[in-house]
């Protein structure tokens, strides 16, 4: 059985699947994330689902398209639509919580998570916290529909499905979700 609770120490972040895509008939999948001080994402966007990001506990830090950034309190939501750049962040000097619920459900961004958490806890990101496999990259941000923003985005994004192509055509993806997903 898959973990309900996982640690990637590389986004300094703690999830706990609430909900998961299957649980929900792919209605939603609902997480709830601990992110200690200076923890966060970099910016990106997702063209398949929204994310609905409420705080808990501290002040969660959103960023979004040029630099506006939201502070939410406990008990305030913002709601990221598809397409929309973005970024979670911890600003604050004390860990935060805070729930994330993502419409439709996505089991893609579920395996992910699970996969790029071992990935760190095992040592494989670089120092700019993305796996330094290329194919684990690939493999990983066409999965959840993560896309970089930007001129990065730009440059990078054929490369990314490219290398998520090329990985699969290995196996590397079968073999991710093996060793990381179930």
């Amino acid at each position: 059985m898959m973990k309900r609770t996982i640690h990637n120490p590389a986004l300094k972040e703690t999830i706990h699947f609430t909900k998961t895509s299957i649980e929900t008939q792919g209605a939603y999948s609902e997480l709830e994330i601990s992110l200690a001080p200076g923890g966060g994402n970099p910016m990106h966007y997702h063209n398949s689902y929204t994310e609905l990001f409420t705080a808990v506990k501290g002040q969660l830090g959103l960023e979004l398209k040029g630099g506006v950034v939201k502070l939410l309190e406990p008990g305030e939501s913002y709601l990221v639509k598809m397409g929309e750049e973005h970024r979670f962040f911890n600003q604050t000097g004390e860990d935060i919580k805070f729930t994330n619920k993502v419409v439709p459900g996505s089991t893609g961004l579920e395996n992910t998570l699970r996969i790029l958490s071992g990935l760190a806890n095992e040592g494989k990101y670089n120092e700019k916290n993305i796996p330094k496999n290329v194919y684990h990259l690939g493999i990983c941000a066409v999965m959840s529909d993560m896309r970089l923003t930007g001129i990065l985005g730009a440059i990078t994004t054929p490369l990314v499905k490219t290398f998520a192509y090329l990985g699969k055509r290995k196996g590397i993806d079968k073999e991710l979700i093996k060793t990381y997903c179930i």
